[in-house]
């Protein structure tokens, strides 16, 4: 099972997509655990108040990567290469975006623990 919801960037509305095969997708690009990283931007970005944050740039690009996975995985037709899909926006902030990534990747965490929850209740019975 998996959710999409669409973002705009700079103008554009970019659909983004949470499902179980985000963690490998990202894992297999990137060498990175994706749950560590969302972990580390939530913790980072705080309240959203860029004056109070606490990203450095290696944050900004995790960022980027988590949100180029989520949109390469709603949408193939996006480049193979994620400095070839930043280059189709003239800027966005992290600020706007991370949140509902972080809130996407939450629905899907939740849709995901019902499934399972639903699942052995039925097979128990």
């Amino acid at each position: 099972m998996s959710i999409v919801k669409k973002i705009e960037i700079d103008g554009q509305d970019v659909l983004f997509k949470a499902s179980a095969a985000i963690p490998r997708i990202y894992r297999l690009k990137f060498q990175r655990d994706i749950y560590k990283d969302l972990r580390i931007l939530e913790k980072s970005i705080g309240e959203g108040d860029e004056e109070h944050s606490n990203l450095d740039l290696f944050s900004l690009e995790m960022f980027e990567n988590i949100a180029y996975t989520m949109a390469k995985h709603a949408d193939p037709k996006i480049p193979d290469d994620v400095e070839e899909w930043l280059d189709s926006f003239n800027t966005f902030s992290i600020y706007q975006v991370l949140p509902e990534l972080i809130k996407l990747w939450g629905l899907n965490v939740q849709t995901d623990v019902e499934a399972k929850k639903n699942f052995v209740l039925q097979s128990v019975k």
